[in-house]
């Protein structure tokens, strides 16, 4: 179902192609949170055992922008999770302001034998694209995403300047 709204070509595509990703997307994390889901962990507290395992101790601000998160949800779900003894929090000792998040051996245990099958349940959800059609997803994705980050020739507003420029 496309957009219904009577506005340029440009806007129509544009929200036709939003709805198109939004929908797939949400498709597809319900899909996928089932799985997570039946470990007893919230979609966040996967993503923060995950982040962990893979990446190591980091602070709650730096789990937050990972998995884009406000600061005030990701401290519910590490309070949970610590709660649950699967991650524990130490004070840095070069800058007490700082608070490490690490898995306990619990918390590692859980994630290890839990991510291969999420790993396993993403390849089969993407197997439904090619090879080269899931890189060129990727790269796609990643245009988007960062295109707000950085006033370079495809930010927004260089387009709309663009555009302008060209009637």
């Amino acid at each position: 179902m496309g957009t219904r709204y009577d506005g340029t070509p440009e806007e129509k595509l544009a929200l036709d192609t939003y709805i198109k990703l939004t929908r797939a997307s949400e498709s597809l994390e319900a899909r996928l949170d089932r799985r997570a889901t039946k470990h007893g962990l919230t979609v966040s507290q996967f993503g923060v055992l995950e982040s962990l395992l893979h990446l190591g101790p980091l602070t709650q601000g730096v789990i937050g922008r990972k998995l884009l998160k406000s600061s005030g949800n990701i401290t519910v779900v590490i309070d949970n999770l610590e709660k649950r003894g699967l991650v524990r929090r130490d004070r840095s000792t070069e800058d007490r302001r700082q608070v490490f998040v690490s898995l306990t051996p619990e918390g590692e245990e859980l994630i290890r034998r839990i991510f291969p099958e999420h790993a396993r349940a993403i390849t089969d959800e993407f197997s439904a694209l090619t090879p080269d059609e899931q890189r060129e997803l990727g790269r796609l994705c990643k245009k988007l995403g960062l295109a707000g980050d950085s006033p370079g020739p495809d930010a927004p507003q260089n387009r709309a300047q663009r555009q302008a420029e060209s009637r």
